[in-house]
């Protein structure tokens, strides 16, 4: 069973940055596609980033690219997403997401979902 952990969320400024990792266990994470995803209050879950197995290949929203950064490093079994120029419509829960697909429009969620981490920015 695939179990995530995300951390390093918190409440910053508008401007300031934070890191978030995503700690997996119970599967494959060596050859699994990671994804970030995040949803705001009153809003539906949105795609942020996804890196393949390799870092090969890297995919951003439109809304982060430029600001966010997503990372993995196979031998902590982590992904990362470095965040900078927070802005306050970043304001979510972050959500790790392992193996998401790609339909050819939108990036699809994997099975399995981490609890999620809060981040907060203030105006």
């Amino acid at each position: 069973q695939v179990q995530l952990l995300e951390s390093g969320g918190g409440l910053v400024q508008t401007g300031e940055s934070l890191r978030l990792s995503c700690a997996a266990s119970g599967g494959d994470f060596s050859t699994a596609a990671m994804a970030w995803f995040r949803q705001a209050p009153g809003k539906e879950r949105e795609f942020v980033a996804a890196i393949t197995w390799s870092g090969g290949s890297i995919h951003y929203a439109d809304s982060v690219r430029g600001r966010f950064t997503i990372s993995r490093d196979n031998a902590k079994n982590t992904v990362y997403l470095q965040m900078n120029s927070l802005k306050p419509e970043d304001t979510a829960v972050y959500y790790c997401n392992e193996e998401p697909t790609y339909n050819g429009s939108e990036f699809v969620p994997g099975d399995y979902w981490g609890q999620g981490t809060q981040v907060t920015v203030s105006s």
